[in-house]
């Protein structure tokens, strides 16, 4: 596989994650992003002996888009400290079941489910969940499906999958959440668009934009 890199320099490298690639290993066994990108910084400045890859954030396996890694500790650290601290901007694209219109901040209360790897969305406080909030806006409304951006004012696992579903509107292909149908590819409609931040060491504003897959192409206005 040849990643499809989005910025690189001395410290980081992002690249425009595929439907189906890991961003780490799992109980599949599959080949995880960082083994081919060291593969690729291996060979691309003859590096001997092992490379350093380190994962910064997470998407999930069936969504595509921005993912960024260090190829220092440095980079690692502070990255992963502007990440915990929500020093970054992150931007979603997801296109959802029926016409939402409009934009609405939505604000539930997340339980994960380590059974089945699943979190379900409260509108009221409960035991064992967490507070999770985002902030959509419609870009096209279409006959059956909206495209919609996307932005997160927390981090919880499948948040955006669980919310959107919540409302009434699971996100296309995500069986998982209430979609009627699976993509042919497994994938789901769920975009990481653009990242912006701090470069850790130049200090530099950075932002990154991911060109969207081929099913979100008859959706884009």
């Amino acid at each position: 596989m040849q990643p499809h890199i989005l910025f690189e320099d001395n410290h980081l490298i992002a690249v425009n994650k595929q439907a189906g690639d890991l961003v780490q290993g799992d109980q599949t066994g599959d080949a995880p992003l960082p083994d081919f990108l060291k593969a690729y910084i291996k060979e691309k400045y003859n590096k001997p002996g092992n490379v350093f890859l380190g994962v910064i954030h997470r998407l999930d396996r069936p969504t595509t888009g921005v993912v960024l890694f260090a190829r220092t500790s440095k980079g690692l650290e502070r990255m992963n400290a502007a990440f915990k601290n929500r020093e970054t901007q992150k931007s979603y694209w997801a296109i959802v079941e029926g016409r939402l219109e409009g934009s609405q901040t939505l604000t539930h209360f997340l339980k994960k489910n380590p059974k089945n790897n699943k979190s379900t969305a409260f509108l009221k406080p409960e035991e064992g969940a967490k507070e999770a909030k985002l902030t959509y806006k419609t870009l096209t409304i279409g006959d059956r499906y909206s495209l919609v951006e996307v932005d997160l004012h927390t981090g919880r696992h499948h948040q955006i999958r669980s919310q959107l579903a919540a409302i009434g509107h699971p996100i296309k292909g995500d069986v998982k959440y209430g979609a009627r149908r699976a993509e042919r590819d497994k994938s789901i409609c769920l975009h990481a668009r653009s990242l912006k931040f701090e470069h850790p060491t130049t200090k530099e504003t950075v932002e990154i934009i991911a060109s969207t897959p081929e099913t979100f192409k008859p959706f884009e206005s």
